[in-house]
């Protein structure tokens, strides 16, 4: 069954009404990212989770205009990510996902909640990974 473009089903959204969530997931980066001397010398691998509520005018009771301007840019909010994880040695999984969430609210006036977690999959050796999630909401 499909639905034509101009027919909106009825539902509603699975956020707030006016809302929509926006993620990016497994964003793979080598950061210098701990605690320990090694972590400091040498990069290793990050993974990084981005899940945002941002405002959609058309939710919940119809289908939004299929305008770019109307979205979240992905690759800004992969951008964003990647050079804050990238900039230098960050001692806490914590606050890289602090920073994350900040700067992402600060940069976009649509988004609501940014949800952050940053993982590090290789840091013990019987584990399949080990990190942080945080939350920021914008007022």
């Amino acid at each position: 069954m499909s639905i034509a473009p101009d027919v909106t089903p009825d539902a509603t959204p699975d956020a707030a009404p006016g809302l929509r969530r926006v993620f990016i997931r497994r964003l793979g980066v080598a950061a210098r990212l701990g605690v320990y001397p090694e972590e400091e010398a040498a990069p290793q691998r990050v993974l990084i989770d981005i899940e945002l509520l941002v405002t959609d005018d058309a939710a919940p009771h119809g289908v939004g205009e299929d305008r770019l301007e109307r979205v979240v840019d992905y690759e800004a909010v992969a951008n964003t990510a990647r050079g804050l994880a990238l900039a230098g040695h960050t001692r806490l999984a914590e606050t890289l996902a602090e920073r994350i969430a900040c700067a992402l609210l600060a940069g976009d006036g649509r988004i609501r909640l940014a949800r952050v977690t940053v993982e590090k999959p290789d840091i013990i050796a019987d584990v399949e990974g080990v990190g942080v999630t945080v939350e920021r909401r914008r007022g």
